[in-house]
């Protein structure tokens, strides 16, 4: 049988958000295995391979979720026939059932196993299911500590309600799917148009002031876009206030006023 590669070691995990904890298993190894499901993501799918210079091959869960551990580690010597070291954290679990954990691991597996321990940033345990949380409460900026940089989605720019340019300031109607995201709320961001960062200010929630529709919205700071890509990138550095409806549309005019300002002092 020719070898199909000559990788000799891998790290294995979800990988989901690629944050610091993530981070330390990948620098000690030659490829990631990433294990893919279907769901509310801080990185989905193949985005994870942006965030590394490694080698990087997916397993997607309903495709292995029934091996039993001694299986899923043939299937890897099967993959990775010249396979001498496997890297996992201290929770690693695999086999139908998740009945299989790192000691296990090193039971069925003649080469190297290395177990890293829980990764810590200042106290506070380093974990996407943490990361996730903070992104729901709003906390933005604990949540880029943790990761180890500015949260990021991706989006599809769509036809908005056609308000923002008419009565307020023109935006990029977003549609996202599969990213976990920030409370609703408006934030201090960046936006990525072509291969340019752009400051911004951006929105996300339902619009209860105007058609209750939920929106992903961003407009771009002192600057006129006039060449609109098809996808567009948002990075969030800080949240400047959560959603909240107002009396009227004067009242919205002049709050988005105050939030551009905020989010151009938030941005430096």
């Amino acid at each position: 049988m020719s070898l199909t590669n000559q990788i000799k070691s891998i790290a294995i995990g979800s990988f989901d958000g690629f944050h610091l904890g993530h981070q330390v298993l990948v620098a000690q190894a030659e490829a990631i295995v990433i294990i893919e499901r279907n769901g509310g993501y801080l990185t989905p799918g193949y985005k994870r391979s942006y965030y590394t210079d490694k080698i990087c091959c997916f397993y997607h869960f309903d495709k292995i979720k029934g091996l039993t551990p001694k299986a899923f580690v043939a299937r890897l010597l099967e993959d990775f026939p010249l396979l001498e070291k496997i890297v996992v954290g201290y929770d690693f679990l695999f086999g139908q059932g998740k009945i299989g954990n790192a000691a296990l691991l090193k039971e069925l597996f003649d080469g190297e196993v290395t177990i890293i321990d829980q990764v810590c940033y200042e106290g506070i345990p380093v974990h996407s299911r943490t990361i996730k949380e903070y992104l729901r409460e709003g906390r933005v900026k604990m949540a880029n500590e943790l990761l180890g940089r500015c949260y990021e989605i991706e989006g599809e720019v769509i036809r908005g309600q056609g308000l923002g340019k008419e009565s307020f300031v023109p935006t990029l109607n977003l549609s996202v799917d599969h990213y976990q995201l920030p409370l609703e709320g408006v934030y201090a961001t960046r936006t990525k148009l072509g291969d340019t960062w752009y400051d911004s200010v951006s929105f996300l929630g339902n619009r209860v002031t105007t058609d209750g529709n939920f929106a992903v919205e961003t407009h771009i700071l002192d600057h006129v876009i006039d060449n609109i890509h098809d996808i567009v990138s948002l990075k969030f550095l800080d949240l400047i206030r959560v959603n909240k409806k107002f009396d009227s549309f004067e009242a919205l005019k002049i709050q988005i006023e105050e939030d551009i300002k905020k989010a151009k002092e938030l941005l430096g």
